[in-house]
């Protein structure tokens, strides 16, 4: 049987694991429903509204809209026109949130992209976006 202090430090223990797992579901959910909601801004062909999601340096990159959304139409078809998308592991640093996404393209080739998450008063924002080199499988 356990001693009462050591009741009260596994209790304790609990529910901490508790709250910082609810704490990191809720993170999790909102980066993935922003990411989600540029994805649908793209596919209807709304620049602003997915602008609107990128961070102030990315803005400030591109300056317009429609600037950004060329960018992305020439280097991220996948995420201007995806297939299919699928959330994976969210990598933290002690600066950012790295959404690990895996996008499938019209033509069905598969891609895993690194979204840079950062949080500017209170609010997500996408900050950058990596396509990451999936390891080759021997046949």
């Amino acid at each position: 049987m356990l001693k009462p202090i050591y009741q009260c430090k596994a209790i304790i223990l609990a529910v901490l694991i508790a709250v910082s797992a609810t704490a990191l579901t809720a993170k999790s959910d909102a980066i993935q429903q922003l990411i989600n909601r540029q994805i649908a801004a793209f596919k209807a062909d709304d620049f602003p509204l997915a602008f609107s999601f990128a961070s102030p340096v990315i803005q400030d990159r591109f300056g317009t809209p429609e600037q950004f959304g060329q960018m992305v139409r020439r280097g991220y078809p996948m995420v201007y026109r995806p297939s299919r998308v699928d959330f994976l592991d969210v990598i933290e640093t002690p600066t950012r949130s790295i959404q690990r996404v895996m996008i499938t393209d019209e033509a069905g080739v598969t891609f895993l992209l690194d979204y840079e998450m950062v949080q500017i008063s209170g609010e997500w924002r996408i900050n950058g976006v990596m396509v990451v080199r999936l390891p080759e499988v021997n046949t």
